[in-house]
C-alpha cells in the first residue's frame, strides 16, 4: 500500500509544481508560499478531525513534539525557497533539482538514522543525481 501513496505522492507534487509555476506569476512568491500553506493547514486539520484522529494529540511524546516542529521548519523553509526558485526558474528545471531531496534523504538516512548502505541504493542515487544534472543544465 505503501508505493501507491508514494505515486499518488509524486502526481500530486508534480501537480503542486504546474499550478504553482501558473499561479505564482505576478504574485511575491513569500506570499503565495503562505497562501499555499493556509489551505495545507486547513486540509490537514481537517483530515484529523474527519478521521477523529485529534484525540491523540494528548500521547505525543515530547521527543516527538520536537522533532515535528523541527521537521515543520525545515518543510517551511522548502517551501519559501521551492517557490522563490519556481517564480523566477523554469518548472522542468527546478522540480528536478527539489526532486534531489530524496538522494539527500538516503545520504542522512545512511549517516543519521543509521540505514543500511547498499549497492542498489548507491546505484540508484547516482544514477537520479546524473539524470537530475541532464536535465537541469
Amino acid at each position: 500500500m505503501w508505493a501507491l501513496y508514494a505515486v499518488l505522492s509524486a502526481v500530486f507534487a508534480a501537480l503542486t509544481s504546474i499550478l504553482a509555476k501558473i499561479g505564482i506569476e505576478g504574485v511575491n512568491s513569500t506570499l503565495a508560499t503562505a497562501i499555499r500553506t493556509v489551505v495545507v493547514l486547513i486540509m490537514s486539520w481537517g483530515m484529523v478531525f474527519l478521521t477523529g484522529t485529534q484525540k491523540g494529540i494528548g500521547d505525543i511524546a515530547h521527543k516527538s513534539w520536537l522533532f515535528l516542529i523541527l521537521s515543520g521548519l525545515a518543510t517551511g523553509a522548502s517551501w519559501l525557497f521551492y517557490y522563490k526558485a519556481l517564480q523566477i526558474g523554469e518548472a522542468s528545471k527546478v522540480a528536478p533539482i527539489d526532486k534531489m531531496s530524496g538522494v539527500l534523504t538516503i545520504i542522512l538516512a545512511f549517516i543519521i538514522l543509521k540505514e543500511q548502505v547498499t549497492a542498489k541504493a548507491i546505484a540508484g542515487s547516482i544514477l537520479i543525481t546524473a539524470g537530475t544534472l541532464l536535465m537541469a543544465l
